[in-house]
């Protein structure tokens, strides 16, 4: 999806013009991959825009630091506030919100500890990521060839940069094949997750989504909606799904920052139920839409304002 100029990005301390936002060709990470990043979303509020649970995606920031033992020369609150400044100052309503830890210009080679550490935050206007008719009617999904990297090769639990190689071969090779989105699997054959979503599928009447040890991140959002479906009274667990399980589901759905709630309407051609968004997945979906707006009392601690 195509980028929306705003005015400024925050670069290390400082808010800089959008086109003065720049770094050196040898800045480690471009040439390593290693760095960490968080994907948040603001959305207008009846009390001006408001960031959605902004203090658990920079607290996972910082554990994806850890894993890399990247040293973020910024403490928590002046990321939190950084991400409220830069919002504030491009005087956007709603908008996707990038912040990015990165190795910069001054040492090169793969051991990365005595690169500088720099921090960026960015925010654009960004519609629906799988496209409002997803959101609307459902996507269709393709098991990936690509397998989702083992634990012990590069660690899924930490949101870096340039483990979404991964992601991104799976997604070109689901485009290349006429479907909306990918799944894949760990390397033990579980399903993991989307390449930039967590999955739920409904069995039984019992919503699933998959495990860390499977490989999947551990969503935010998926947080969110496991607990929206748990006091609609839903029966929701943690366990191993099988890509039959897909197949056979009632109801499947992926959740994301940037997707938000959106519902799966076929796997591998097999359709998912009668190919209709379910009405658990509705329900979730829409409670969760009222909820990133400030709109229902019993989340309002996880809409934080600017």
């Amino acid at each position: 999806m195509p980028l929306t100029k705003t005015d400024k990005i925050w670069m290390d301390g400082e808010l800089v013009d959008w086109d003065d936002a720049r770094i050196h060709i040898l800045t480690h990470t471009l040439h390593y991959g290693c760095g960490v990043f968080e994907g948040i979303r603001a959305y207008s509020t009846a009390s001006g825009p408001a960031i959605f649970r902004l203090t658990d995606h920079i607290r996972r920031l910082f554990e994806s630091a850890k894993i890399f033992m990247i040293d973020v020369p910024f403490t928590p609150q002046e990321l939190i506030d950084a991400c409220k400044d830069t919002v504030r100052v491009n005087n956007i309503q709603e908008c996707y919100i990038r912040p990015l830890v990165y190795l910069g210009y001054g040492e090169m080679g793969l051991n990365p500890l005595p690169a500088p550490v720099n921090v960026s935050v960015a925010v654009w206007p960004w519609g629906a990521y799988l496209g409002e008719e997803g959101i609307s009617n459902g996507v269709r999904m393709k098991i990936s060839s690509w397998q989702r990297h083992d634990p012990n090769a590069m660690p899924p639990a930490a949101k870096g940069t340039g483990m979404y190689i991964n992601s991104s071969m799976a997604k070109i090779e689901a485009i290349k094949a006429g479907y909306d989105e990918a799944i894949l699997l760990s390397p033990q054959g579980y399903v993991s997750e989307c390449t930039g979503e967590n999955i739920f599928v409904v069995r039984h009447g019992k919503i699933i989504t998959p495990p860390l040890s499977a490989g999947a991140l551990e969503g935010i959002t998926q947080n969110s909606v496991a607990t929206i479906a748990r006091d609609l009274g839903y029966e929701v667990e943690v366990g191993n799904i099988l890509r039959s399980d897909l197949y056979v589901a009632e109801e499947a759905f992926l959740t994301g920052t940037a997707a938000e709630v959106v519902p799966i309407q076929s796997v591998d051609d097999r359709v998912v139920g009668d190919g209709r968004p379910g009405p658990m997945t509705r329900k979730i979906q829409e409670v969760y839409m009222a909820t990133i707006r400030g709109q229902v009392d019993q989340y309002k601690d996880w809409v934080e304002h600017v």
